[in-house]
């Protein structure tokens, strides 16, 4: 398992690379620059040019990506050109919102999708299969940002239930925390839910058509039991997959959920930094969700083992 993990890491690297590559360049093919977006719409190019100097940004693009990439490998992203904060220690303090929330949706879109999953396997061709098919296929299609207007409409401003937006740290208010993450976990949880629904399902049937459930069967073994201690268990594997992915793809995907319900997390931190062309701070954010995303898979990874122990790594 160490030398698996080590090989892993060392495959990952590259793309990480490429990722830092892509991060630093992109960003500076869009119109202006950090220096028009602090100084505003009236400033001499005087001043214009004696602050690129002081952030550095008068230097070839070669110089100023190498002197970055040097600073990343010793855990330094550099710090943000408008606050002066460092950009880690930025993250750092918005990482707890987005962590709870990629968890609560997580959390929502297991607790939807497996059931689903499973009552459409055993249903095959009948109407909980059609309607479990139904859900994911519109899971999948609607918007997350619409959704969650709706959810607005429906849950706060029509019935009252959870507040529109806005965001409680969960050691001050445990309750008001999770009724301000509930609707945007909800949102951003049901795409992954549709998701994870026709995964579960796929690999339930296939479980199902397998030799021994059906010996199973003959033997008497009680539905209940077949289905969660062997057939159920058996078909995870692909089904941690998905999940693993698309919790990698949510620490990316919060943005605009993030922006809707004005959560204060890593999503929104890198949009400010778009809207403010911060380079250092978007560069820092890019390539954390980067790094986030490889970890969750390689973590995925390593929970196969456990669920099936004739997987074995080398």
């Amino acid at each position: 398992m160490f030398i698996y993990t080590v090989r892993r890491v060392l495959t990952a690297l590259p793309v990480l690379l490429g990722i830092s590559v892509i991060a630093f360049f992109i960003v500076r093919l869009v119109p202006g620059d950090t220096v028009t977006a602090i100084l505003g719409a009236h400033y001499s190019e005087a001043e214009a040019e004696a602050l690129r100097g002081k952030l550095g940004l008068n230097r070839p693009l070669a110089i100023q990506y190498s002197i970055w990439l040097g600073n990343v490998v010793t855990g330094d992203l550099g710090q943000s050109a408008f606050t002066g904060e460092p950009v880690l220690s930025a993250i750092i303090s918005r990482l707890p919102v987005t962590i709870q929330l990629v968890a609560i949706s997580i959390g929502f879109a297991v607790l939807i999708a497996i059931p689903l999953g499973v009552m459409a396997a055993v249903g095959r061709g009948r109407s909980t299969d059609f309607m479990a098919t139904l859900i994911s296929m519109i899971g999948i299609s609607v918007p997350g940002f619409w959704l969650g207007v709706l959810f607005i409409l429906l849950f706060s401003l029509t019935l009252g239930w959870l507040p529109s937006g806005g965001f409680v740290a969960l050691w001050e208010d445990p309750g008001a925390n999770l009724r301000h993450m509930t609707m945007p976990g909800l949102t951003l949880g049901m795409a992954v839910a549709a998701v994870v629904t026709r995964m579960t399902r796929s690999s339930m049937l296939e479980v199902l058509d397998e030799e021994y459930i059906k010996m199973a069967r003959a033997k008497g073994v009680p539905m209940k039991r077949l289905l969660v201690r062997h057939a159920l268990r058996n078909s995870l594997i692909p089904v941690v997959t998905i999940t693993g992915i698309q919790a990698g793809y949510l620490l990316g995907g919060s943005i605009i959920i993030e922006q809707v319900f004005s959560l204060p997390g890593v999503g929104m931190l890198a949009l400010q930094a778009i809207n403010n062309r911060d380079y250092a701070l978007l560069q820092g954010t890019v390539l954390f969700i980067a790094v986030s995303f490889v970890i969750i898979n390689l973590i995925v990874d390593m929970i196969y083992a456990r669920l099936d122990p004739r997987i074995k790594y080398r």
